[in-house]
């Protein structure tokens, strides 16, 4: 089951890389089929095997032989490995389905914000969406108004933030909103304390790398991302611990 878990990881990973060139150039993730965005070429099967098809290729293109940017297999390989942790935590259940489409989301979300500096709004739609198909089918009084309070407290904290510091983006409190909508009031709580803390420590190592000046924008999205997987895997843990530390 580990491989099958591995394999619809693989598979889910290549269409996000579609997902990822096209949704900001405002292009159609059906249509064209799948080709080299350098020649055109439309690409066969054998083209889209992943990871295995960069490897035989050498990271080329087998038309054109240009270089095929090493994010490809990057996504693919990094989507199938939290498919897998997320299945050996949470078995095949509604909680893997659900928290497996959404990290797929925020994988997506991560590397346009990243690109970008946008966070597309027809990406924050489909979660909603997606978190509400989910809500109906799992415990719909519950999951609604628990959803319905972290929309509204990730939203509006994040609102208030950019209002107050100009330091967030609107895409930023969007995704918070998602976020809350589909884990709740207490989740959504804790992604945003966490949030805060990865991206100070990530953003001190840039920095002192030279990877990034005090000057350059660091997008938030990614830190986001981080925390909610962060989260979902650790999440009652890290709250009841937090619990029993105010009982002691």
């Amino acid at each position: 089951m580990n491989f099958i878990m591995l394999t619809l990881g693989l598979l889910i990973g290549s269409f996000l890389n579609v997902c990822i060139y096209r949704i900001p150039r405002s292009e159609s993730i059906s249509f064209p089929p799948s080709h080299c965005p350098k020649c055109r070429t439309n690409l066969k099967p054998i083209d889209l095997i992943p990871v295995i098809s960069f490897i035989w290729t050498r990271g080329k293109c087998r038309y054109c032989r240009e270089k095929i940017s090493m994010r490809y297999p990057i996504v693919e390989i990094l989507n199938a490995l939290i498919y897998l942790i997320l299945y050996l935590k949470f078995s095949i259940t509604i909680l893997f389905i659900k928290y497996a489409l959404l990290s797929s989301i925020l994988v997506v979300i991560s590397f346009i914000d990243y690109d970008y500096q946008i966070i597309p709004d027809e990406v924050i739609i489909f979660g909603i969406i997606l978190s509400f198909i989910i809500h109906i089918g799992y415990n719909f009084k519950g999951n609604m108004w628990d959803g319905i309070a972290g929309l509204l407290i990730g939203g509006g904290l994040f609102l208030i933030i950019a209002l107050v510091t100009n330091a967030m983006g609107g895409g930023d409190i969007k995704l918070m909103g998602m976020l809350g909508f589909s884990l709740g009031y207490k989740y959504i709580l804790l992604i945003t304390l966490l949030s805060f803390i990865i991206g100070a420590i990530v953003s001190l190592i840039l920095i002192s790398l030279k990877i990034k000046s005090r000057k350059d924008f660091i997008p938030f999205g990614p830190f986001i991302a981080m925390a909610a997987f962060v989260t979902i895997y650790y999440g009652n843990e890290m709250i009841n611990w937090y619990i029993l530390k105010i009982i002691s």
